[in-house]
């Protein structure tokens, strides 16, 4: 990876420009701050991996799509939740943090919630109860990342942050967990937001040395291998990170060893990913600071396929149409990006709501 110029914690933000990703950067306090374009290259080709996932699932009766789908779960949610949990090391301190949470978070989970809850009962033609306490598809995440920023206080005080997630993570996998608020995936996956808070500039600088890179690689490729030959092998259940040990068929020892070898890859595959990431400004990098709105809207016409039938057809269940399908879902993400797309859906994806919050008082001498 070429060495930047721009250090890894500055950030350059266009005027009047927000950030609207899954991570929901919180580290910008105003326009003139300045953005790396790294994190920014990060979030939108971890999304493009996120939407190209989804956009097979469908199609995991074939071999290549398995493996595929099991390699990039692997890695690549855990990969947003680092880089969410880096930029929430200054969100207790942060005056807007209550704003932030809601306009961000909360109301873009109720509006999308009712979006694919909605989609699933009139075109998919499911059962399903409005509710939001139990998070519908891939809305689980603005849930999940609302907790892990309610709770960053705590890991900033407490001694060995990340040794106490990652107990919570192995505990959360002994019982059954109600499926209430995604608890099981919340307790689950906090040791990669408490790594992402306890992440320096510095360790991502490390990873862009040329060795690590060529590391990285192997790493990936390896990855990948593993991935072909445990697709076969193993439940998929285990990389949505929801279950208990027992729904899994296996004992409390062997799940938790297991749960333990998967936080581990997934933190070696995140890094490998973050050394291979560009460090400066690349034609994409703009499209990092709006992410949320490809999170949120690809799950629609992907789910609109299934509920209609497309996937159906024989010539997407080859290795051919499972790559032709990724490849859509790589170009999907990128018209989701556009400025007309984010026109029209900014009222649910970034809502002002000035009028729901009262002015912030000034303190004596700010």
């Amino acid at each position: 990876m070429a060495t930047s110029t721009v250090q890894p914690d500055s950030r350059t933000v266009e005027p009047a420009s927000r950030p609207a990703d899954p991570s929901a950067a919180a580290s910008v306090s105003g326009s003139s701050k300045v953005r790396d374009p790294f994190y920014d290259n990060v979030k939108y080709l971890a999304i493009v991996l996120v939407v190209a996932g989804h956009a097979i699932e469908a199609l995991r009766d074939v071999p290549a799509a398995r493996t595929f789908y099991l390699f990039l779960y692997m890695f690549h949610m855990p990969v947003f939740i680092i880089v969410a949990g880096y930029f929430s090391r200054r969100f207790p301190s942060s005056p807007d943090k209550v704003r932030k949470l809601i306009t961000q978070l909360v109301v873009p989970f109720i509006v999308f919630q009712l979006v694919y809850e909605l989609l699933a009962r009139f075109v998919g033609g499911s059962d399903v109860n409005l509710t939001l306490l139990d998070p519908y598809f891939l809305v689980w995440f603005l849930l999940a990342l609302c907790a892990w920023r309610l709770s960053a206080p705590v890991w900033l005080r407490i001694r060995w942050p990340l040794a106490v997630a990652v107990a919570i993570s192995l505990v959360a996998g002994l019982q059954d967990l109600p499926g209430v608020l995604e608890t099981g995936r919340v307790l689950s996956l906090l040791p990669f937001f408490v790594l992402g808070m306890l992440c320096k500039p510095e360790y991502f600088v490390y990873l862009r040395r040329r060795g690590v890179r060529v590391l990285a690689v192997v790493v990936l490729v390896g990855g990948l291998v593993v991935a072909s030959w445990a697709q076969s092998r193993m439940s998929m259940e285990w990389i949505f990170w929801r279950r208990s040990n027992d729904y899994l068929g296996v004992d409390n020892l062997t799940g938790t060893a297991m749960r333990m070898g998967m936080l581990v890859c997934a933190t070696i595959l995140s890094a490998a990913f973050f050394a291979l990431v560009p460090s400066r400004r690349m034609w994409f990098t703009s499209l990092g600071a709006v992410t949320m709105y490809v999170y949120l809207l690809h799950g629609i016409p992907v789910k609109l396929s299934t509920y209609l039938g497309w996937y159906d057809h024989p010539a997407l269940h080859s290795n051919l149409g499972v790559a032709a399908v990724a490849l859509a879902g790589v170009v999907l993400a990128l018209l989701l990006s556009t400025p007309p797309v984010r026109a029209v859906t900014h009222w649910a994806i970034e809502p002002g709501m000035k009028w729901a919050f009262r002015p912030r008082r000034r303190t004596p001498g700010s």
